[in-house]
């Protein structure tokens, strides 16, 4: 086999060699524990500015913070006495009116990070700050239960760490018919054909071949199951809303995947802030709302859990660039129509009290909210999976 026929299949390599060993497309044991619930994992990345966001539009020293970036009072869409949502964010807005909507204020962790590649590593891995660990808790997740055919799926096109485990990974694609062309094209056929002439499984790159065995059963699944669902919603024309779309499409599809992972970038706000902030946030709260109205059609909403987060939030006080600089805690955002606590979760913090740098203290540890969804939604133990035991939320 020549070297440069294998170099080509680097985007085949990325996205599905890193597909579980474990899953059989058509094998009959897709029965998932706790019915077929699902969870969206959702990253704003960049650091989004969590007070311009959920604001506190009653809090004296919010505006005396950020004399230029702060968001008029008259322009909040108010959900409580003290708190309302940026104005770009009416749709999403409809939801926490409707019910679906927990809002997690001061979310964090011990010892916060600053730098994007290490928050958003901590955050991913559910590790502690001066922890560094190689597989995400998805990955992990995947791990514990991998006799199971579950499955993981980032729409994308690379695999972020969030998603890979020690013995098994997810899978990247948002294009399922794409990855299966792919994985039919004559090279990796012969590969294929290889292996079984072969009889290689005890070789050293048995495991790559079987993997890769796995992978075009997987290839083929996916695009056979989300082919026979077409979404009629409409979607606004953006990146995040054609992942969002996708992502409704293979849960529609009745897809056997446990859970799903989207980004939406450019949150990183250091200047000019307002006027990108908002378009931002029109592009989340739009595409959410067609998402969740998508799913509400179908009915999988009820079994579908959506957890959105961003790596940290940003400093109270404005810079000199009507920009914010990077924080510590921020708000976390679940939607689901199965919540014990709507609207609010907890107060926001009062903003009398600040860290040495001039961030909102966390109250909640991030890896609380991962184990309420592990223990409560996917009916799976979270210690091992997590590394450390924690104590769970109320609001699923």
């Amino acid at each position: 086999m020549k070297r440069r026929d294998f170099v080509k299949q680097t985007t085949l390599a990325s996205s599905l060699v890193m597909v579980p060993s474990f899953l059989k497309a058509f094998d009959d044991t897709f029965n998932l524990v706790n019915s077929y619930k699902r969870v969206v994992v959702i990253q704003l990345t960049g650091g989004n500015d969590g007070l311009n966001t959920i604001i506190p539009y009653r809090n004296d020293i919010y505006y005396k913070s950020r004399p230029q970036i702060a968001i008029d009072k008259n322009s909040v869409l108010r959900a409580t006495d003290d708190l309302g949502f940026h104005e770009s964010m009416g749709q999403f807005k409809q939801l926490y009116d409707q019910g679906y909507v927990s809002i997690i204020n001061n979310v964090g962790y011990p010892n916060p990070n600053r730098s994007h590649f290490r928050s958003t590593d901590i955050w991913q891995t559910a590790s502690n700050a001066n922890q560094y660990l190689q597989t995400g808790w998805i990955g992990r997740y995947l791990d514990a239960y991998g006799q199971q055919p579950y499955n993981a799926v980032e729409v994308d096109e690379s695999l972020s760490l969030i998603m890979k485990g020690a013995k098994m990974n997810g899978i990247a694609t948002n294009d399922a018919k794409r990855l299966y062309r792919t994985s039919q094209e004559p090279y990796f056929k012969k590969l294929l054909q290889h292996y079984e002439a072969s009889h290689l499984s005890e070789h050293n790159l048995g495991y790559l071949y079987k993997t890769m065995v796995d992978a075009e059963s997987s290839a083929r699944y996916i695009y056979e199951t989300s082919r026979t669902f077409n979404s009629k919603q409409n979607y606004p024309k953006t990146n995040f809303g054609k992942q969002l779309k996708t992502t409704a499409e293979f849960i529609n599809s009745g897809l056997k995947t446990k859970v799903y992972y989207a980004s939406l970038n450019g949150f990183d706000t250091h200047a000019t802030q307002p006027n990108r902030q908002s378009r931002l946030l029109k592009t989340y709260s739009e595409a959410i709302y067609s998402f969740v109205e998508d799913l509400k059609k179908n009915n999988t909403f009820k079994d579908t859990l959506i957890l959105t987060f961003s790596e940290f939030g940003r400093r109270v006080e404005q810079n000199a660039a009507n920009g914010t600089d990077h924080g510590a805690a921020n708000n976390v955002f679940v939607i689901t129509g199965n919540l014990k606590s709507r609207g609010f979760y907890n107060n926001l913090d009062t903003l009398e009290d600040l860290d040495t740098n001039g961030d909102i203290k966390y109250e909640l540890d991030f890896r609380h909210i991962y184990a309420t969804i592990l223990d409560n939604w996917l009916g799976v133990e979270h210690k091992s999976i997590l590394n450390y035991k924690f104590k769970k939320l109320d609001f699923i």
